[in-house]
């Protein structure tokens, strides 16, 4: 397969190409800006492209050849939409580790297309959201019938400038939940309950995450809400409505997010250290199934995920899809360092 890496240099995609040289693959890495993208082009022994997302021709002609996509480059509500459209007008599979519920619930709607064309359309193919996926698909399994979904996740090492960014434009908005089946706004941090992440019991708050829409799409479960551990358990749902408030005013939003795009994303030694952990629970009348895993640093899981499943989306049914639903449940435990307990039946709280 031959198969292009677009945002190769940004902070995660840089990761993609030195992992997937390292693996013997070799991308064609592409991007906005020719003189970055081919300087590392030049040091990974690699073909390099420059195209904008801005003209459709531009995209046909760089993917000319090219039988799959890894798309690494935000904002994914701006970018996402241009590039999985041009992959399914090519024919070609499309992969990306946005986190963001309008990005997915768009690709689920061209799905149909996608399937007609025989392309994979794969969003969240990183920590956004292969380990939630598929610890909310296992769940499922162990405890069918199940009517809600929890998640919570703690991710350490710190941001890198385009999820940080990301993370502030979604705190402006608001929160997110799904209930009854449905997409629902909800006041950002709107619950809080109690994780039991493998290294203790958290406090977690209610965040917009992209298994809001994914999980319902892997699993069928109409009321799913997502969580976070907030540093030092302080922010609680007062505080995140005051927050989220402020956030909402331009000039406090555009502030916030030059500070977060000055973000420089964890070094190879903090990302080395840092750690993931995910918690999850179904609950149907009087039962419950929990699972944790625990996971490398975020950028290293999303690395590694996305070099593996690229080169295994031939073997994917064409259409949209989820992590698990293109890989299965287990996909998660393919991965480096990935270790998972349960599910484990309980009586519900």
């Amino acid at each position: 397969m031959t198969w292009l890496l677009y945002g190769a240099n940004g902070y995660t995609g840089t990761l993609v190409a030195r992992l997937a040289a390292a693996r013997g693959e070799r991308p064609v890495l592409a991007g906005r800006s020719a003189e970055k993208v081919g300087a590392l082009a030049r040091e990974l022994g690699l073909e390099s492209r420059r195209f904008a997302l801005d003209d459709p021709d531009a995209i046909r002609r760089g993917l000319d050849g090219v039988s799959a996509v890894a798309h690494c480059a935000g904002p994914f509500i701006a970018t996402a939409g241009p590039m999985a459209r041009a992959c399914v007008n090519a024919g070609v599979h499309y992969l990306d580790v946005t986190g963001e519920i309008d990005v997915f619930e768009e690709l689920h709607g061209l799905g149909d297309r996608a399937r007609a064309a025989g392309s994979v359309l794969l969003p969240g193919a990183g920590f956004d959201v292969v380990p939630t996926d598929c610890l909310a698909a296992l769940l499922a399994e162990a405890l069918p019938g199940a009517d809600r979904l929890d998640l919570a996740f703690m991710a350490g090492g710190g941001p890198s400038p385009g999820t940080a960014k990301t993370a502030v434009q979604g705190m402006g908005q608001g929160g997110r939940a799904r209930i009854d089946g449905v997409i629902t706004e909800v006041p950002f941090g709107w619950r809080t309950i109690r994780a039991q992440f493998p290294s203790g019991p958290r406090t977690v708050v209610s965040v917009p995450w992209g298994d809001v829409s994914t999980a319902y799409h892997s699993t069928g479960i109409g009321t799913i809400t997502t969580y976070t551990a907030v540093p030092g358990g302080a922010l609680r749902a007062g505080q995140a409505l005051r927050l989220n408030q402020l956030l909402r005013l331009g000039p406090v939003r555009q502030l916030a997010e030059a500070v977060a795009g000055r973000a420089a994303g964890p070094g190879e030694r903090r990302r080395a250290r840092s750690r993931s952990e995910v918690w999850g629970r179904t609950s149907a009348g009087d039962r419950t199934a929990q699972a944790t895993l625990r996971a490398p640093n975020a950028y290293a899981l999303t690395a590694d995920s996305v070099v593996r499943a690229i080169t295994r989306l031939d073997s994917v049914p064409p259409g949209f899809h989820t992590p698990s639903t293109a890989f299965g449940p287990g996909y998660v435990t393919d991965l480096d360092a990935v270790t998972l307990s349960g599910p484990h039946l309980t009586p519900a709280e």
